[in-house]
């Protein structure tokens, strides 16, 4: 099993000083290794938080989130850095990517902080390889600025995979996208999950796309549960 959430509860205090609030009501999960799944819920539901403790973004305030066996509660803070840089790929609602720098450069920035042999024209090779399969080879020396929002999220799922992940976390990937292009982008995760074989979780506030992925879960009262 690749990914294993027991019990996981996540509480918030009151801003107002009252009674905390609990996001989490202690929810079970696991993900297989190569898995496509989406967790859908209404609007302040935690979905959000629930992708953060996922991806070592967060701390749960009890139960057990573990990742390949290994117990996140227990690395220290550049224990989890390196996790996050070299287990996990992140893509969220905005693109995040670097205005002053290239496609190919924005895709690269996970691999300087990685280990040296990723520090090679491999992968530059594999940067320009899957920014082909995206349809965006004519536009790696192109900015950010010269793209659009579909295009920026092409390059923030490249960017994703570069380090060959077990695992992608895409939060709302489609929510800034018009219908178009918000299909286009959910057809391309699906499959680059297949090729690439990083298991997917995709958090949506859209049913048509959560519906297009083998397994959905609906989080809703703190709680998950699987939908027919």
């Amino acid at each position: 099993m690749l990914l294993e959430l027991d019990a996981v509860k996540k509480t918030y205090a009151a801003p107002d000083g009252g009674a905390p609030v609990e996001v989490l009501k202690g929810v079970n999960l696991q993900v297989a290794a190569g898995e496509a799944l989406a967790i859908i819920g209404p609007s302040g539901s935690g979905k959000s938080t629930l992708l953060h403790l996922m991806g070592a973004l967060d701390r749960p305030s009890a139960g057990r989130v573990r990742l390949e066996g290994r117990d996140l509660q227990a690395l220290s803070p550049a224990e989890l850095a390196a996790v996050r840089n070299r287990q996990l790929g992140f893509v969220f609602q905005t693109h995040h990517l670097l205005p002053q720098c290239t496609l190919l450069e924005n895709v690269l920035l996970p691999t300087l902080t990685a280990p040296a042999e990723l520090h090679t024209p491999a992968a530059i090779q594999r940067a320009g390889r899957l920014l082909a399969r995206v349809g965006l080879q004519d536009r790696l020396a192109h900015r950010p600025g010269q793209l659009s929002g579909g295009e920026s999220q092409r390059v923030a799922v490249v960017r994703a995979l570069i380090n060959q992940p077990p695992l992608v976390l895409a939060d709302e990937p489609t929510g800034s996208l018009d219908h178009a292009a918000a299909q286009e982008l959910g057809r391309l995760l699906l499959e680059l999950n297949r090729e690439e074989g990083a298991a997917l979780v995709l958090v949506t506030h859209s049913l048509e796309l959560a519906r297009r992925l083998p397994r959905c879960l609906e989080l809703r009262a703190g709680q998950l549960r699987e939908m027919g």
